[in-house]
């Protein structure tokens, strides 16, 4: 850390909340940020059970010196009633993963994974533009991926979830906020994608396989996983060993630190576009 961290009575406190929750590396991320910045903050991980999570959170947000919330798998659609306004991203997808007390005690609510992960592509020197995408997962991630590549000007984006009713409420939303951008249901591989993205939990978990089947690929096919893992998920393997060009999970969550540190702070004015709920 540039400054060494001593928690008092005054420290302010930020949590991570997810089932599972052992996965994720942004209290260490955050914790080293604020002290780097002289806040006398830490993030800390909660692991919050499904079934006991409408109970939890209440008690958690009621706390006084909590400022602020991360918000991982599965809960990112479940957060958003607990916003009192939301940011753009949040509002076209449904789906929160971080939110911020405001001085007058309200929540704030936002999306960033889908500017986190274009801007993990963007560093890496990729083209985004024009792409022809396939996509894994229709919940909190995949949504705020797909709104981002939509608004990054995607050609057209094939979603494959088993929850049908979710992809039809995604594509919906999508093609009232991105006209130009066709968004649909798939169950298979289009033979013209050139993008392929895991935003689905598999490869969380030890022992993952493929989020779905890919086939081969051609070398200039773009793959990304939201997964963060020490070692290249089964897609990502997939993909070096077809020669293409890939983005991890460790890229999209760098791609989203500072957006997400400049929502904490303090001295930030609201987010634009802010919605009341």
């Amino acid at each position: 850390m540039t400054n060494s961290l001593r928690i008092t009575g005054a420290t302010r406190l930020y949590a991570i909340v997810g089932d599972p929750i052992v996965q994720v590396r942004s209290p260490e991320t955050f914790t080293e940020r604020f002290a780097a910045a002289g806040v006398n903050a830490v993030l800390v991980p909660a692991q919050v059970p499904v079934e006991r999570f409408d109970e939890v959170i209440p008690a958690l947000m009621a706390l006084g010196n909590l400022d602020g919330l991360l918000v991982t798998v599965p809960f990112k659609a479940r957060m958003r009633p607990f916003a009192s306004r939301l940011g753009a991203a949040a509002e076209c997808i449904g789906a929160v993963n971080a939110l911020r007390r405001e001085v007058d005690g309200s929540w704030t609510g936002d999306m960033f994974d889908g500017q986190g992960f274009v801007r993990g592509v963007e560093r890496k020197g990729e083209r985004i533009r024009g792409r022809r995408v396939l996509m894994f997962g229709a919940g909190g991630a995949g949504s705020a991926i797909a709104c981002a590549l939509a608004g990054a000007g995607v050609e057209s984006i094939a979603i494959i979830d088993p929850d049908a009713g979710r992809v039809e409420a995604l594509a919906d939303a999508l093609h009232n906020a991105f006209p130009d951008c066709n968004v649909a249901a798939a169950s298979s591989k289009a033979a013209d994608v050139d993008m392929i993205v895991n935003a689905s939990p598999v490869g969380m978990r030890p022992g993952d396989g493929m989020p779905g089947d890919v086939g081969p690929l051609s070398a200039d096919t773009l793959v990304g996983d939201v997964v963060i893992s020490d070692s290249p998920t089964a897609l990502i393997q997939h993909g070096l060993a077809n020669g293409c060009r890939c983005v991890n999970g460790h890229d999209m969550h760098s791609g989203q630190i500072e957006a997400i540190m400049n929502f904490f702070a303090p001295e930030s004015p609201p987010v634009s576009g802010v919605v009341s709920r």
